[in-house]
Parts: C-alpha cells; sequence; structure tokens
C-alpha cells in the first residue's frame, strides 16, 4: 500500500466557464510557448539483433523550437524484463542515465543505443523504458517516454497486425511501474488483465485491476490495432470498482474514483507481440470532476 497523494481540486478540471466577449481592435499580449523536448517517431520502437555485432540503434529526440545556444536534454532508462546497461545493451554515458545534446540552430540529437548480441539468442527479448526528464529543456508530457524492444531472432510467427489469440494478454504482470506527471518511478508491483475479448476485426477490450496499487477493481481499455505501426490502449471512461478516492487525497475519503482519457488527448499504446501495456489516463472523483495530473502505468510480465 502506498501513501496517498496531495492532491486537490486546486488542480481539478472545472465545469464552469465564465465566456467574456472579444474586442478585434484592442491589442493582446503575446504569449511565447515554453520549448519543450520530446521524442520523435512512434512511442513502441522494436530493435531485431540477429546479427553479430548488432548495428547500433538511435532513438531520437526534438525540440518544439530552434535556439542559438547548445541545450542539454537528460534522459533515463529502466528495464522492467532486467537488461542491463554494460551487459546487454551500452550508451554512450555508460549508466542508465545520460544527456545529449540539441546543437544551435538544431532542433533534433539522439540517444544511441548499441545492443549486445550475444544477450539476444532465439526468442530472447528486454524491454527498454527510455524517458526524459529535467535538468535543461523540460519534456513534453505527449511524447516523453518511448519503449524500445530489443529481441533476438524469433521461433514464433508473432504479428501485431494479427493477435492469434488476444486471451495471451490474461494474467498477472508483475512489473508494473507507475508515473505521476512522468516523475519517479513507484513500483514494480502487480496488476492483472483480467478479461480480454474481440470487439471488431481490428480491437478488444480488456480489464485491469489493482491498477495504483491499492486493490482498485477492473479498469477497462479498448485496444486497438488497425494500424500496426501505431496500436493504442485507450482507458473507458467510468467509475472504478472498489475505489476509495481517499487514495488519491485523504480529503475524498469514502469517494469513488472515476477515470477518463486525459483533456490533454494523451493515448496509450501495447504490444501483444511482447505482452506490454503502457496506459495513460487521467483519475478523479465521481460526480465532482477530474485532477489535471497525466498517470502513465508501464505494464511488463
Amino acid at each position: 500500500m502506498k501513501l496517498n497523494k496531495l492532491f486537490t481540486f486546486g488542480a481539478v478540471a472545472t465545469f464552469a466557464f465564465a465566456l467574456n466577449s472579444c474586442d478585434k481592435t484592442e491589442v493582446y499580449p503575446t504569449t511565447i510557448p515554453e520549448p519543450l523536448v520530446h521524442f520523435v517517431g512512434p512511442k513502441v520502437q522494436n530493435v531485431l539483433v540477429d546479427v553479430d555485432p548488432a548495428p547500433s540503434y538511435n532513438v531520437i529526440v526534438g525540440t518544439t523550437d530552434v535556439q542559438s545556444a547548445d541545450r542539454t536534454v537528460t534522459y533515463n532508462i529502466t528495464s522492467p524484463s532486467g537488461a542491463v546497461a554494460g551487459t546487454d545493451y551500452t550508451i554512450a554515458s555508460g549508466s542508465p542515465t545520460g544527456t545529449v545534446t540539441i546543437p544551435a540552430g538544431g532542433a533534433r540529437a539522439n540517444i544511441t543505443v548499441q545492443p549486445n548480441a550475444a544477450s539476444y539468442g532465439l526468442d530472447d527479448r528486454d524491454t527498454l523504458i527510455i524517458y526524459l526528464s529535467t535538468p535543461a529543456v523540460n519534456p513534453a508530457r505527449f511524447l516523453d517516454t518511448v519503449y524500445l524492444i530489443l529481441r533476438g531472432p524469433s521461433s514464433s510467427t508473432c504479428d501485431e497486425a494479427n493477435p492469434t489469440n488476444i486471451a495471451d494478454l490474461l494474467g498477472d504482470y508483475d512489473n508494473t511501474i507507475e508515473r505521476v506527471d512522468g516523475g519517479s518511478a513507484y513500483g514494480p508491483y502487480t496488476t492483472t488483465v483480467t478479461a480480454a475479448a474481440v470487439t471488431g476485426p481490428t480491437s478488444a477490450r480488456v480489464a485491469i485491476s489493482n491498477l495504483y496499487d491499492t486493490g482498485w477493481g477492473n479498469i477497462q481499455f479498448d485496444l486497438d490495432w488497425s494500424d500496426p505501426t501505431a496500436l493504442t490502449a485507450i482507458v473507458v471512461a467510468g467509475d472504478v470498482p472498489n475505489s476509495d478516492a481517499g487514495d488519491l487525497s485523504a480529503t475524498y475519503a469514502g469517494q469513488v474514483v472515476a477515470v477518463r482519457p486525459h483533456s490533454n488527448g494523451a493515448v496509450g499504446t501495447y504490444s501483444y507481440c511482447s505482452e506490454t501495456f503502457n496506459l495513460v489516463f487521467q483519475l478523479g472523483v465521481s460526480g465532482l470532476g477530474f485532477f489535471g495530473n497525466v498517470f502513465t502505468e508501464d505494464l511488463a510480465r
């Protein structure tokens, strides 16, 4: 059991808005958006390690603007499957925490990962979770994390575009990691996919229990593989069974937790073949509103 967070409805999305008239002749102040850094490309990226030495792989980061001076971007790597930097892969920093430089006049840089072919024989697989953090350029919430799958040759013919048995996703995920607003990781802990059923030609729905690690009941997610290069997992809005909003803030003890897709448009993803999930959602109190925080849950076996 973890301590409840000090969320208050000062951060809750409100339901009533005052509409003010707009004077087209008035000169309004211009606000320049804060520069942000984000990953470029899909949220889940796969690297097949089938030759020795294995080729290096570049995970690309980009900024939302261009400036006249060099800028530093900080990244961190975790691995729910237990991959070890310097053993299973190498990286310029030599450790799971490092930096890359966005050059003056540029907007991109590479985080170069070198898999060790000796670690990836037949059916071997690791997941690297790479996320951006401060200091220097602040991460953009819309793509501040990528999942890099390092895998050896496969004895199966698993195809994300053709999941042969969605029930393969059922069971415990003992390496579940949680973050709030991209902050420090909580976990690992165990969540369980308790139900999985096909709902259409390229869609399914799963139910997952114990998200947030306080014994909550099932939260449902709709999976879609109509574009195998951009698999999505979107939470189904509703009340959370067996939940207590006091787990979020003691102020709301005894009330029911509500869940929905986040208002910022962030969408989760998953992999049928690697049996992993990256879930993104917004939590609140049923009948009152939603906290502004972005909740992410990374599930791996």
